[in-house]
């Protein structure tokens, strides 16, 4: 049964460069989960104005080139799938981003690039002093932009922040007028520091004092959204042009769907069914297989099929058995015990 939140329309679509992103709800880019697959299944349910890979390490695609070798899964179906589609790279490199860049925007014709400087994870900052690291040294932040820029004209570039290394170091007002003066065309804010990681809760006041410091590029929000109604409130609350979805998305792909529509006062579709997130959970599994074989394919549905499982009762032991799985009749046998199943809790 539908439900309506909204009783008008609370949010415009706004535009990354000359890209329009309508709705205004962005699918966030992370690692490990948001491939071909997975984005094939938000698209099919509809919802997102602007959906985006995994994020790529720039150093590492320059290396396969200098190799000749194929590039990483990261970059799957991102030639041949439909528009709008925005990469996201990491490096503290400028010229080696650039030069990244350049070949997405020309050789795989993506909508926008997005460069890192969020990610909070140590191999990401310590280890390769990227992603979030680099909030602690705007000027470089700057460089990389403005090069990233340059190289990807007339592609959109934009930037994904978080508001600063710890929370005694929140800086993003100024590493946000840094990224606008540099020529990126958007700007994204995860409310939440590098110290924080996942932790705690997602400063949305802080998010949306950045908006009056900026001149015209839109703002978009990132953090905790993972109900039609939390995006709604985002909207209606704090000064943002659009918002991103993350963690929720991974075991509600629909709610892409839900939150556009309560975002223009129309009836929000309901959950599906149990039977219907079984079905799903196979149609994701056979995209996978498509890529990688029905016995690499089902080792990797271990970490997507938990996600599923989500909110569901009897999650711990589907986990459980699912986590061991080798081969797809392994697979079909915990799906078909554990779905269809209860509703969602």
């Amino acid at each position: 049964m539908m439900s309506t939140i909204a009783t008008n329309a609370i949010a415009e679509p706004f535009f990354i460069g000359s890209l329009k992103v309508d709705p205004p709800i962005l699918q966030a880019p992370m690692a490990g989960f948001t491939n071909y697959a997975f984005r094939q299944i938000v698209r099919e349910f509809g919802g997102a104005g602007l959906l985006a890979t995994e994020m790529v390490n720039a150093r590492g695609f320059v290396w396969l080139d200098e190799q000749e070798a194929e590039h990483p899964d990261r970059l799957w179906g991102v030639r041949e799938e439909p528009r709008p589609l925005a990469v996201q790279i990491w490096d503290n490199d400028p010229s080696t981003l650039a030069k990244v860049g350049a070949r997405l925007a020309s050789e795989y014709r993506v909508s926008v690039v997005d460069i890192n400087f969020g990610c909070p994870v140590r191999q990401v900052t310590e280890k390769a002093h990227s992603g979030s690291y680099l909030l602690r040294q705007p000027e470089r932040v700057g460089k990389i932009v403005e090069q990233v820029v340059a190289a990807c004209a007339p592609t959109p570039v934009t930037a994904k922040i978080r508001l600063g290394c710890t929370r005694d170091q929140i800086n993003a007002i100024d590493v946000a007028q840094v990224v606008e003066d540099a020529g990126a065309a958007a700007l994204t804010v995860h409310g939440r520091t590098a110290a924080d990681m996942f932790r705690g809760t997602a400063d949305w006041d802080r998010i949306s004092e950045i908006k009056p410091h900026l001149r015209q590029i839109p703002l978009i929000g990132n953090g905790d959204l993972n109900s039609a109604e939390k995006v709604v409130e985002a909207f209606r609350r704090y000064d943002v042009d659009g918002i991103m979805i993350a963690r929720a998305s991974l075991n509600k792909p629909w709610l892409f769907a839900q939150a556009a529509a309560a975002v223009r006062g129309l009836p929000v579709p309901p959950d599906p069914t149990p039977a219907e997130e079984q079905q799903l959970l196979l149609h994701h599994f056979d995209l996978v297989c498509q890529r990688f074989g029905e016995v690499k394919a089902a080792v990797l549905m271990r970490k997507y099929a938990c996600c599923y499982a989500q909110g569901r009762r009897g999650a711990r032991e589907f986990r459980k058995q699912v986590a061991t799985i080798q081969s797809p009749q392994e697979f079909y046998a915990v799906v078909e015990k554990y779905f269809p199943g209860e509703p969602r809790q």
